[in-house]
């Protein structure tokens, strides 16, 4: 089993294995979306951003930039407190241990700070589909590009590595400015859930689902992240 996950080094592997099929060899399998990749130190990045896997280190971090209100108007977590975030990362890393999530610290090199949280989440291994979500970053760093470098990084690892079918997002019906970014970046705006589900507050949602599928993925690639490695 591959205990480490360099993105360069990985994409080297997985290629060289489709270069062996084509020329009759048999395929490399154990880089695909199976059990073993929740067990993987997966480690992706280039020039702007590294995204690690959330760890306990984080913690005291992540909880200072947390506690900024307007980061959970429209989400369904409501963060206020060192308490707060505790249950919220811990529900982060029990989500690893089960198989239902892959969380990530959000490490902005060009600032050279930690920045926030995102994961892949509601992982279908037999479907070959997942979520990006759970996304949050420092105010200060919004609208900076660290969003669409991490979003370059995680769809590009979903779609090329895990040789996913489907990647979804989400995001409430009130957070418009979440909804540009990911028609922003290709994502196909699928429909609206209405009265989806209950926020921590108690407040009723509404929330609008978006997709990538492997299908449009090069295209996007080409048009969208044409300058980004």
């Amino acid at each position: 089993m591959i205990t480490k996950i360099d993105y360069f080094v990985c994409f080297t592997f997985v290629k060289n294995c489709l270069n062996k099929s084509n020329e009759g060899g048999k395929i490399c399998d154990n880089i695909m979306l199976t059990p073993h990749f929740l067990n993987d130190h997966i480690i992706l990045e280039n020039e702007r951003v590294r995204l690690e896997p959330l760890e306990e280190i984080h913690f005291d971090t992540l909880s200072t930039i947390a506690q900024q209100k307007e980061l959970w108007t429209f989400t369904s977590a409501k963060i206020s407190s060192d308490a707060d975030f505790r249950r919220y990362f811990d529900t982060a890393l029990e989500e690893r241990k089960n198989g239902s999530s892959y969380p990530f610290a959000v490490y902005d090199k060009l600032h050279q700070r930690y920045g926030g949280c995102t994961r892949f989440s509601n992982i279908s291994i037999l479907n070959k589909r997942l979520e990006i979500g759970w996304t949050w970053y420092d105010p200060s760093l919004q609208r900076s590009g660290l969003n669409r470098n991490c979003k370059f990084l995680l769809l590009t690892f979903g779609f090329e590595q895990l040789f996913l079918n489907r990647i979804e997002l989400k995001t409430s019906l009130f957070n418009k400015r979440s909804q540009k970014a990911m028609e922003d970046i290709g994502a196909v705006k699928e429909g609206i859930l209405r009265k989806h589900s209950v926020n921590e507050d108690g407040s009723v949602r509404d929330t609008v689902y978006y997709s990538f599928i492997n299908d449009d993925w090069n295209a996007i690639k080409a048009a969208i992240f044409k300058d980004y490695k």
